[in-house]
Formats: structure tokens, C-alpha cells, sequence
């Protein structure tokens, strides 16, 4: 990938965690550290990889994405509302009650949503039936699905492991986001699922280590995953919880709690002084 690609891959994934801090400013609720850790997989995955048509969001052949760790939805509203799935102003309506876009995503309210998800574990589940349907269908669409690292201390994920290794469900490619962080803190402390890597390759699967925040390293994973055959992959992706914005990162007490005005003042300058510096490489 150019540099030039890259540097515009980094304005809009900014601007998603903009829209991403907007959307919980206004909810005064939600969960703004782990949507900005994933704001450039999104970008990258949305932008570069996959077959979708927001004109066209129920298109049979399409690439899906379940969002399992589904509490960071407003990092994935605000990359479908970039692309046109929906205006980008409505990621201001976050979490209200006649909202379309709530708290956790609803595929039978938001065109560009492929799985309602929320309680943990089952997002997985659901991203490997529907691997495991293109492969009965001979359907040329991949499956995509992140996951939290906390979220694989639910039992859930690793019967889908299993099942995912056992039926060779190349076509399905995990990322879990690796910000090392979780609701009650660092994950080594509350329940390690340490090593990642190894308990993945363990399960059968093909296994890649990542930077979340480099999209030269995304594209090689993400070529990595499509051409390996006869095993699903796992890209353990590490990454910054709150990631560009300062007082946000490495922090768990931005897990899910909505700033205030002066702290979205204060974030939102501090993203749109990188997005600047990044429009002055152009």
C-alpha cells in the first residue's frame, strides 16, 4: 500500500473515532476506548477488503463483519455512515429511544449490519454459521469477525473455535483487538486468556500477529488469512484502547463511561490536530 492510500486510510479512521466520540458524547453513554481501538481495522477492513454496496446492503454475495465485541458499534456506525449505509449525522441520535442506531447493533435496523450482537462470545458463533453456510452454498463471500481480548474468556468462543478448525472454515477470519484491557481491568489479571496465539494454533487454526494501528500490517495479515486454505485464521491485532486520544488511552475507566463536555472538546481537537497533520503529507 502507498503512502499516499495509507495517509488517507488514517484521515477516515479518525473521523470515525470523531463520529464514534459524537455519538456517546450525545448518548451520554456508551463505550468510546474499545470503538477507538478498532477505528482503523474498520477503515482498513471496510475501505480496502471487503465486497459490500451500500446501495446494496443486502446483497447475497457480500463479505460479511459481525461485530462481536458488539458495545464498540459506534466505531462501526461511524464507518458505515461514512460509506453512505446511512447519514452520518444520525450517529448523533446514539442509544436514544426511538433511535435505529442503539447501544449494541440490530441488523434488522441498520442497513450494513450483519449480526446483532452484544452478550459476548455469541458473535463468534454467529460468524462461523455463516462461514459455514458459504462453504455448504459454494458462495464466494468471506466472513469477518472482532472480538474483544476479554471476550474470549467466554467459554462460547472457543466451542466455535472447535467447530470452525473442524469443518476448515477458510473463508472466516477473526480479529481479536488486543488492547490488553477489559470493563474491571487488565486481562492478565482478571482471567488471562494469555497466550493468545498459542491456545488459537492449538484449536487448529492459522495464526497472525498484527498492529492495529498499521495498515501495512493489516494487509498482510489480511492476505495471509485469503490465502491460507483448509483452516480459519486469527489475527491477534495489538492495540491501544482510546487509541489518538490522550487522556482515553491505556486507560479502563474509558471502557464505558461517555466524557463530558470539555473532555469531548478536548478529544476532539486533539483528533482533528492529527487528521491536519495527516492532510498536510497529501
Amino acid at each position: 500500500m502507498n503512502e499516499k492510500r495509507k495517509t488517507e486510510l488514517a484521515i477516515i479512521a479518525n473521523n470515525v473515532r470523531k463520529s464514534a466520540l459524537t455519538g456517546v458524547y450525545n448518548a451520554k453513554s456508551g463505550h468510546p476506548g474499545g470503538s477507538l481501538s478498532i477505528a482503523d481495522l474498520l477503515t482498513y477492513l471496510y475501505l480496502e477488503v471487503m465486497n459490500v454496496d451500500p446501495k446494496n446492503p443486502q446483497m447475497p454475495d457480500r463479505d460479511r463483519l459481525v461485530l462481536s465485541k458488539g458495545h464498540t458499534c459506534p466505531a462501526l456506525y461511524g464507518i458505515l455512515g461514512y460509506m453512505g449505509f446511512f447519514p452520518e449525522e444520525d450517529i448523533k441520535t446514539l442509544r436514544k429511544i426511538d433511535s435505529y442506531l442503539q447501544g449494541h447493533p440490530d441488523m434488522n435496523k441498520v442497513p450494513g449490519v450483519d449480526m446483532s450482537t452484544g452478550s459476548l462470545g455469541q458473535g463468534i458463533s454467529a460468524a462461523g454459521g455463516m462461514a459455514m453456510a458459504g462453504k455448504l452454498d459454494k458462495k464466494p463471500y468471506r466472513v469477518y469477525a472482532v472480538l474483544g481480548d476479554g471476550e474470549l474468556q467466554e467459554g462460547q468462543v472457543w466451542e466455535q473455535a472447535m467447530f470452525a478448525a473442524h469443518y476448515k472454515l477458510d473463508n472466516l477470519t477473526i480479529f481479536v483487538d488486543n488492547n490488553g484491557l477489559q470493563i474491571d481491568g487488565d486481562i492478565s489479571e482478571v482471567m488471562s486468556p494469555y497466550p493468545i496465539d498459542k491456545k488459537f494454533e492449538s484449536f487448529g487454526w492459522n495464526v497472525v500477529l498484527a498492529d492495529a494501528h498499521d495498515f501495512d500490517s493489516l494487509e498482510k495479515a489480511v492476505q495471509n488469512a485469503i490465502s491460507t486454505k483448509g483452516k480459519p485464521t486469527a489475527v491477534i491485532m495489538k492495540s491501544v484502547k482510546g487509541k489518538n486520544v490522550s487522556f482515553m488511552e491505556n486507560n479502563p475507566a474509558w471502557h464505558g463511561v461517555a466524557p463530558n463536555e470539555e473532555q469531548y472538546v478536548k478529544a476532539m481537537a486533539e483528533l482533528d490536530k492529527i487528521i491536519k497533520d495527516l492532510e498536510a503529507r497529501l
